[in-house]
This record gives structure tokens, C-alpha cells and sequence, in this order.
């Protein structure tokens, strides 16, 4: 399933995409829970009976092109980033004088940042180097601690394409990149949640920045440093996963940051990410409101 958040005439509902419709799930049953996160947190059973439900069945449908699609999930509790893990992207810190982290590299993103899948960034007032990321998203299904990374695919509920935008220079401020990482807007994603079933392979998946048309960033989600399953399992360690949790797996190559000069975003500029079989999202730079 491709599962959306929506808001059509002042009303925000969710829904499924199916050929080009957007089928309401609020009232799709007696008890039919109102947000994705509460999809998640029914679980498998509550999956499986709206991934049953076909137009006919529900009073309320819409045109994709009709709604506007916000965030698929706005409220996680976690959304839990890893630096540093396409080969590509270390190479490219190497030649610049760093070096390659020893373990998994994680930070928080404050889950105010999140934003949706075409709405406007900030340019923030405090800010001289905004930079983009495209990366994959994974959303856990299961609460779950001390994940195997055998089992990790058990407790996915699905991916999502995501931009870990990024104010360089609040980032390198300090060793921790937490604020560097989360100013509001910050956290666009979307367009829709597309359910584990759906993704055979996502290794093999290709993502694709743009920058005003022009390719930035380009990578297999197999380019990965730490496979999906070994993020799991290292972070299930430490904290219990619940459903909702957001995982970004890395960026690859291609930041603007890396460019000599470096090219940073500026009011104006229109970042795209694609991701094969799970749509784009595509984000228009505004400077930060007064």
C-alpha cells in the first residue's frame, strides 16, 4: 500500500493511493484508526484489512492531483538519522581531510522538522550554508528491542523518500549535529508511506537530488556503508523501537557541501529526490518568515 496523509477543503484525513485515487481510511470501518501512525500501531491486522478495501467500499474519494499530501507521519516519537554511511560519501570526507567513523554514526533529528513531501524550506536568518540530503527513509512497524539483523525486515513497516536538509554551519558548531540538523522545515518527506510488501529488494533501489533540474546526487540504496538490517540491530540495542520511528539510512556523494566552491541553497532553488518505486518529493527554498 502507498499510505498518505491528506488535507482537502481544511480537512486533514488519511488515505491510500491506488491508480491515481486517494481513498479515505478514516471511515473505512467502525474504529478505523485516524492517523498512519495509529495504522502502524494496529498492526498487521489492521494492515491487512484496510489493504483490502477498494473505492467501492468507502464514501470518500479523491483525485491524487485534488489533495494536497502532507508528511505521512508527523508525530514519531523518533526520527533517528546515521551519517557517514554510503562508501562514496566517506571517500569524499577522506579526500577532504577527515576520516571514516569506526562505528555507526547517529544523531536525532528533532521531529518538529518534519514538513511535507512539497512544501517550502527555510532558508534560516541564522544560516549561510543550507545543504540537502537525499536519503532513504524507514519506518519501523514493531515495537521491538534487540532486533537480530535476521529478523530486522520483520519489524519494518515500510520507506519513504526523505531530504535531511542541513544548516552546515550550526552543524559544525559542534561535535553533536542534533541543531545543525533539525531547524524547523528541515525534515521534508513523504510522499507517501509505501508498505514493506511493496519493496522486494530495497538495495537495489536508485536515488536520485536534483537542484533545479541539474543531477546532484545519484547512488543504489546497496551503496550503504551499514545495511538497513545492521542499523536495526545496533540501534535496538541501545533504545526499544516503536512503530512510527523514522530511520534516515545516509546520504550519498554529491552534497553541496562537497563541490569546490561549495553550493549551498539559496531563496529560490528547487531540490527534487527520487527514489525508484517510492515517488519524489520536491522542496522550493523560501527565506524564514519574520
Amino acid at each position: 500500500m502507498k499510505l498518505v496523509t491528506y488535507s482537502i477543503n481544511g480537512k486533514t484525513s488519511i488515505g491510500k493511493v491506488v491508480d491515481g485515487l486517494v481513498i479515505d481510511l478514516a471511515n473505512a470501518y467502525d474504529g478505523a484508526p485516524q492517523s498512519i501512525l495509529g495504522i502502524l500501531q494496529g498492526g498487521q491486522e489492521v494492515l491487512s484489512r484496510l489493504d483490502q478495501i477498494k473505492p467501492s467500499d468507502v464514501a470518500t474519494t479523491y483525485r491524487l492531483d485534488e489533495v494536497n499530501l502532507e508528511a505521512p507521519l508527523s508525530n514519531p516519537q523518533k526520527y533517528l538519522a546515521i551519517g557517514l554511511n554510503y562508501q562514496d560519501h566517506v571517500d569524499e570526507i577522506i579526500k577532504r581531510g577527515g576520516k571514516a567513523p569506526e562505528h555507526q554514526l547517529w544523531f536525532n533529528k528533532q521531529v518538529s522538522c518534519i514538513t511535507g513531501p512539497y512544501d517550502p524550506i527555510h532558508l534560516p536568518k541564522v544560516s549561510s550554508a543550507l545543504d540537502y540530503e537525499g536519503e532513504l527513509g524507514v519506518v519501523i512497524g514493531k515495537r521491538c528491542r534487540h532486533v537480530s539483523e535476521a529478523d530486522a525486515a520483520s519489524v519494518i513497516a515500510g520507506y519513504m523518500v526523505l531530504d535531511d536538509v542541513t544548516a552546515r554551519d550550526w552543524q559544525r558548531q559542534t561535535t553533536q549535529w542534533t541543531l545543525g540538523k533539525s531547524f524547523d522545515t528541515h525534515g521534508p518527506m513523504g510522499p507517501w508511506l509505501t508498505t514493506a510488501e511493496e519493496i522486494a529488494d530495497p538495495k537495489s533501489l536508485e536515488m536520485r537530488l536534483f537542484v533545479n533540474g541539474e543531477l546532484r546526487q545519484k547512488t543504489l540504496i546497496g551503496g550503504m556503508v551499514y545495511s538497513i538490517a545492521a542499523q536495526i540491530a545496533h540501534l535496538s540495542q541501545v533504545m526499544t523501537l516503536e512503530p512510527g520511528d523514522i530511520l534516515a539510512t545516509g546520504t550519498c556523494s554529491g552534497a553541496g557541501f562537497g563541490f569546490n566552491p561549495q553550493r549551498f541553497l539559496q531563496v529560490g532553488d528547487v531540490v527534487r529526490v527520487e527514489i525508484d518505486q517510492l515517488g519524489h518529493i520536491e522542496n522550493t527554498v523560501i527565506a524564514e518568515p519574520v
